[in-house]
């Protein structure tokens, strides 16, 4: 698998759209920062690090509301065949401030509102509302 952000993704987008309640995927840092992220922002529940068997693997557990999940819409932007970065400038507005984009930068992977507000740009990892 060349693209483990993607799977991240999908893996949480299908379980979404079959409303189950956690997540367990392969552990990585960028994976995990980007979960931590999904938390702070509200989309996902707790977020966390399990060791099972040799490997550590990733917990999500998923935030549903009575409208239906918290997550309606995740979309990876950047792609192992075509990398999108944006400058600190001309970072992206997703759904006029509602939504929110993932920017991974060199102080580390943020929000595009952490990022505005240091002015920094990056690699445009996902968006989601």
């Amino acid at each position: 698998m060349t693209d483990t952000i993607a799977d991240m993704l999908t893996r949480i987008r299908n379980a979404v759209a079959v409303k189950k309640p956690e997540v367990v995927l392969p552990f990585s840092k960028v994976k995990f920062n980007i979960a931590k992220i999904l938390e702070q922002e509200n989309y996902v529940g707790a977020v966390t690090k399990v060791k099972e068997g040799s490997f550590d693997v990733l917990r999500i557990q998923l935030k549903y509301t009575d409208q239906g999940p918290a997550i309606r819409h995740i979309r990876r932007i950047s792609k192992p065949g075509q990398r999108i970065y944006v400058s600190g400038k001309e970072l992206p507005r997703i759904l006029s401030g509602y939504g929110t984009a993932i920017i991974s930068t060199s102080s580390g992977v943020m929000t595009n509102k952490q990022a505005a507000k240091q002015n920094i740009g990056g690699e445009f990892v996902c968006e989601i509302w």
